[in-house]
């Protein structure tokens, strides 16, 4: 029986899919702040989650924090740093 995934549940989790150009570039800036920051991310891809590629197909890359949606599409640096400021 294999273990489940984790889901986006607690931390900084990046939901992605394969040959994913918007996913790249959600990469690099999570990559650039959580290293300014001390902090780890992880990625998620859809090919992991099947149930949340479904429900987020459209909004694919998705950023959690701590289990909550907070951007997708585009991650915008100046309020991602904000948000991890107060984690």
């Amino acid at each position: 029986m294999e273990e489940p995934t984790a889901g986006p549940d607690s931390g900084v989790v990046l939901l992605t899919r394969p040959e994913c150009h918007l996913c790249e570039d959600a990469r690099a800036v999570l990559t650039r702040v959580t290293a300014d920051l001390g902090l780890t991310w992880r990625e998620l891809s859809v090919d992991e989650a099947p149930d949340l590629g479904a429900r987020f197909a459209e909004e694919l890359p998705v950023l959690f924090i701590d289990g909550v949606q907070r951007d997708f599409w585009s991650i915008d640096e100046g309020r991602l740093r904000r948000l991890l400021a107060r984690v």
